[in-house]
């Protein structure tokens, strides 16, 4: 009952906020809410306030005690869902599958599968050296086991 009504005032502060999507959401056996949400223009400290208060404020205290922590999945987290691909189009990936990993630039996402191209140094088919080739990887989202976004400094 305690879990379906905390999902509920959750989706509903959500849908408020069309840039805000859930990542992940659970209540543990002490009652403390733990969530994790992205945003298509990523998350700010007033989203996570927003949404703590949209849940907090509609729970009465005396007939449930519990804790509640918000917070966005942060820049260095897996990506989980297709709309996180989709809002980090352009940016370089380390996609890893069960067979090997790839580093390259997302071109595209889809409902079903990533684009990522790189360059890669090969050698000649002909002669001596090496010579840099632009590679394109398609892959579903079934074969992805972790990706991450790579962060420049």
């Amino acid at each position: 009952m305690f879990k379906k009504q905390v999902e509920t005032l959750l989706n509903d502060a959500l849908e408020e906020d069309g840039n805000l999507f859930l990542i992940d959401f659970s209540i543990s056996t002490d009652n403390k809410i733990n969530v994790v949400l992205d945003g298509d223009k990523g998350v700010t400290v007033q989203d996570c306030m927003k949404i703590s208060r949209a849940i907090e404020h509609n729970l009465d205290r005396e007939e449930q005690d519990f804790s509640l922590e918000v917070a966005s999945a942060g820049a260095a987290s897996p990506m989980v869902l297709p709309r996180q691909y989709k809002k980090n189009v352009g940016r370089k990936v380390a996609v890893r599958t069960a067979e090997e990993t790839f580093e390259g630039n997302l071109t595209a996402a889809t409902e079903d599968n990533i684009v990522l191209e790189w360059k890669a140094r090969e050698p000649k088919p002909i002669g001596k050296g090496k010579h840099t080739v632009q590679k394109k990887k398609e892959i579903n989202f079934s074969e992805i086991k972790e990706a991450k976004v790579i962060l420049k400094f």
